[in-house]
C-alpha cells in the first residue's frame, strides 16, 4: 500500500539558518584548545576517547542520569550524530511540528519520509500525545513502520519547555507504540529561569527506550568546535546500536578534532568558569527574548513567552491583512520580507516543518546584542544590557518593523 507523505507539498527552501551571531569564546576554554593545538597524533577514536566519553558521562550524572562511558559517542556536531542513530535504527520517524530545521532534512536524506505531529497549545518540542498516538496507527495503516520519535524537552525553534506531565504522556504513548525516543537535549542548559521551572528527561521515566544527544554549542562551547554526545541506554539492544553507530561515524569520517575533544571535555566538567558563563548568558538571551517578545505581542502578533534558547517563534497570522498589501503570504515570503527589514536572516516556518501556508518566523536574540564580538561581551558584563545604545536600537529596530504592520 502506497504511503502519503504529510509533507507532499512540493519543493521547500530548507536548509539551514545563516550562522548567528555568538558570544565570545570562554578564554579558559581558548587555552584548553590552544594547548592541545600542537597534537599531531591521530584524531580521536570513533565515538570519542575515554577522556571525553568520561566527562560526558560525568555531566550526565549531575543531571541525574546514570551513565558509564561504554553507553556514550561523541561526534563532531549533532547533524552526523543524529545522521547515524537515524540509521542504525531504521524505520520511519515521528517528530514535532515545527521542529529544529535540521531534523526533518535528516530524515530525508534517507529516503524516508517525516510525519510530523501537532503539538499542544502550552508548548514546542513534544508531540501532544493523542496526535501521536493517531499519527503512529495512521503510519502503520498506511503499510509504515514507526519506529522512531524525536522531540526536545527546552525547544529549538519555539524556546519553551515542554510540562513533566505532557513530556511522561507522550513517552508513554510512544514506548506503547514501540517507538525508541531520541530526546535532543542541547537546550536544557539554557532555561531563562532555572530555579523556577522544571525539565525533565525522557531518560528519566523510560530509561530502556531513550538516547539523549546534545550539541555543545547550546551552553557550553562555541559552534564553530563542533562537538555533541549521545547517551545510549544501558541495555543489550542499545549496545549493539551505539556499535552501529560508530561504524557509521567511522565511516562518515565524523571524529571529533583532537583540540575540540580537549576543549570540550573541559567543558563538560563544568569548571566555575563554564557554569558561570553559562548562566550569565541564558539570562541575557532571557532579558533579550522577553523584550522581543513584548515587542511582538504589541503589535498584535501571537508568540509563546520564550523560556529557554536564544529565539522566539512568532506567529504573524494576525497580521496576515497587512502582510498580503505588502505582497507576504507564506513563510518563505515572510522570511524574505522580515530578513530584509531586519537585516539578518530571519527563517520562516517552513524550515522548521511547519505549514508553508502559516506566517510564523523565528526571531534570535544572538543578533540583537551587538554587531561585534566588544558590543555582545558589554552585553555579556552589563547588569542592564537593554539599556545599553546598540541593543536597544537593535530593538528599536525590531520593535518598528512589527508596529508597522498594525
Amino acid at each position: 500500500m502506497q504511503r502519503t507523505d504529510p509533507e507532499g507539498h512540493g519543493p521547500v527552501r530548507y536548509g539551514p539558518p545563516a550562522p548567528e551571531s555568538g558570544l565570545p569564546v570562554l578564554p579558559e576554554l581558548a587555552d584548553v584548545l590552544a594547548a592541545a593545538a600542537g597534537r599531531t597524533s591521530t584524531s580521536e577514536p570513533p565515538g570519542g576517547g575515554p577522556v571525553l566519553r568520561e566527562a560526558a558521562t560525568g555531566y550526565w550524572w549531575r543531571r541525574g542520569l546514570r551513565s558509564r562511558p561504554e553507553h556514550v559517542a561523541a561526534a563532531p556536531g549533532a547533524q552526523p550524530l543524529l545522521l547515524a542513530l537515524l540509521t542504525a535504527h531504521g524505520g520511519d520517524v515521528l517528530m514535532p511540528r515545527p521542529c529544529s530545521a535540521w531534523w526533518t532534512p535528516q530524515v530525508r536524506l534517507l529516503g524516508r519520509p517525516a510525519y510530523h505531529v501537532p503539538t499542544p497549545a502550552e508548548c514546542g518540542g513534544v508531540p501532544d500525545p493523542y496526535a501521536l498516538l493517531e499519527t503512529a496507527r495512521r503510519v502503520r495503516a498506511e503499510g509504515g513502520t514507526p519506529h522512531l520519535l524525536l522531540l526536545s524537552v527546552a525547544d529549538d525553534p519555539t524556546a519553551t519547555v515542554a510540562p513533566p506531565e505532557l513530556v511522561r504522556e507522550a513517552c508513554e504513548a510512544a514506548v506503547d507504540e514501540g517507538m525508541h525516543i531520541i530526546s535532543d537535549e542541547t537546550w536544557r542548559d539554557t532555561l531563562h529561569q532555572p530555579h523556577d521551572r522544571v525539565l525533565l528527561s525522557p531518560a528519566e521515566m523510560c530509561p530502556d527506550d531513550v538516547t539523549v544527544i546534545s550539541d555543545l554549542s547550546g551552553a557550553l562551547a562555541p559552534a564553530a568546535w563542533p562537538a555533541a554526545i549521545a547517551r545510549f541506554p544501558a541495555t543489550e539492544h542499545a549496545a549493539v546500536r551505539r556499535a552501529r553507530v560508530l561504524d557509521i561515524l567511522t565511516a562518515l569520517g565524523a571524529f571529533v578534532a583532537g583540540p575540540v575533544s580537549a576543549a570540550a571535555a573541559h567543558a563538560l566538567g563544568e569548571p566555575a568558569p563554564v557554569t558561570a558563563r553559562a548562566a550569565r548568558a541564558a539570562a541575557l538571551h532571557a532579558q533579550v527574548a522577553a523584550a522581543a517578545h513584548r515587542a511582538v505581542l504589541t503589535a498584535g502578533a501571537l508568540a509563546r513567552p520564550p523560556q529557554a534558547g536564544r529565539h522566539l517563534y512568532a506567529d504573524l497570522g494576525p497580521l496576515r491583512a497587512r502582510l498580503a498589501a505588502r505582497g507576504v503570504n507564506d513563510s518563505m515570503e515572510l522570511e524574505d520580507y522580515l530578513s530584509a527589514r531586519l537585516g539578518t536572516l530571519t527563517p520562516g516556518g517552513h524550515r522548521f516543518g511547519d505549514e508553508l501556508g502559516a506566517l510564523r518566523v523565528r526571531l534570535g536574540t544572538g543578533p540583537l546584542l551587538g554587531s561585534t564580538p566588544e558590543e555582545r561581551l558589554e552585553a555579556l558584563a552589563s547588569d542592564r544590557p537593554l539599556e545599553l545604545p546598540h541593543v536597544a536600537q537593535s530593538l528599536a529596530l525590531l520593535g518598528s518593523a512589527f508596529d508597522e504592520l498594525r
